[in-house]
């Protein structure tokens, strides 16, 4: 399809607008936990409500496109559906441990493990700033890591994962944030190898099928149930598929038409900048000295990583 060469919409302003839609995927998640839905059954159903949109189109508009998928083309599909649940599984269930802006911060490191991962995987080249920007990340999540659960102390260093946090387990917390940037990388890897082969709406919507499908399946093993939950918890379920999923990731994907991808991707990196702000709104969430220093030390490398 050929864009307008005039857009109708500000780039810019619609990149803002995508940037706080993504930023409220935290928030959202933390209020579906506050009315006691677990963090698997949130995370099924946000893939499952974005499914339910995306399905019935590919359905209708690109069921020759579906039939005609090979078999490999569908196992890669599959995996990569999976390395999105297990994505979507472990960051939600992050936020239940510690904070906003150590959890959003980490999770956004997936960039730098697809670089690190694609000289054995896609067979390119780390450039010389992808491996500044990924040691400058690695330092700085190693601070974001440690920073709520170690503290000076007359001197002297104390560990404690509950005495220096009001998290319930940021250690813990934080480890599930950087799996899920893991898996998100897989998830990223395996999309490169079959996006030039699928259409968009073709390969979101097997790839978001199949996640709700797995995170449907990991909350039933869990033992928990997926309905009965209070209908505030549903509304914000529903705010979930509509503003981090259809209006965020949509926003940035119409702003690459306009813009550099680069200005993109460094847009995308606003995120764990606009969660921590809404949650210091909400829940008074202060991050200490340690966490803003590791994520400062995180964020630009990513950008150092990325400038050309």
């Amino acid at each position: 399809m050929k864009r307008d060469a005039v857009p109708r919409f500000p780039p810019l302003l619609v990149l803002f607008l995508g940037v706080l839609g993504i930023s409220s995927g935290s928030i959202l998640v933390r209020l579906a936990q506050g009315e006691a839905m677990p963090s698997l059954v949130i995370a099924a159903w946000r893939l499952t409500l974005a499914s339910a949109v995306l399905l019935p189109l590919a359905l209708t508009r690109r069921r020759v496109e579906l039939t005609q998928m090979s078999g490999a083309a569908w196992r890669l599909a599959l995996l990569s559906g999976f390395m999105l649940a297990l994505h979507f599984a472990s960051w939600i269930s992050s936020l239940a441990y510690t904070s906003v802006a150590s959890s959003t911060v980490l999770v956004t490191t997936s960039p730098l493990w697809v670089g690190l991962m694609a000289p054995f995987l896609l067979g390119e080249r780390l450039s010389r700033p992808l491996k500044i920007g990924i040691a400058l990340a690695m330092v700085g999540s190693v601070l974001i890591g440690v920073a709520d659960v170690v503290a000076l102390v007359d001197g002297r260093f104390q560990f404690s994962l509950t005495q220096f946090s009001s998290q319930p387990n940021p250690l813990l917390g934080n480890g599930l944030a950087l799996i899920g940037a893991v898996a998100a990388s897989f998830y990223l890897i395996i999309g490169r190898r079959l996006r030039p082969t699928m259409s968009l709406l073709s390969y979101t919507a097997v790839v978001y099928s199949t996640a709700a499908l797995f995170l449907i399946s990991f909350a039933l093993a869990a033992g928990y149930n997926l309905l009965g939950y209070t209908l505030v918890a549903y509304f914000v379920m529903m705010l979930m598929a509509l503003f981090p999923q259809l209006i965020g990731h949509s926003s940035y994907n119409w702003a690459l038409g306009y813009l550099p991808a680069a200005y993109v991707a460094v847009a995308v990196i606003a995120e764990p900048i606009g969660a921590t702000l809404l949650a210091l709104i909400l829940f008074q969430e202060i991050p200490n000295w340690l966490t803003l220093l590791g994520s400062a030390l995180l964020l630009g490398g990513i950008v150092y990583a990325s400038r050309r």
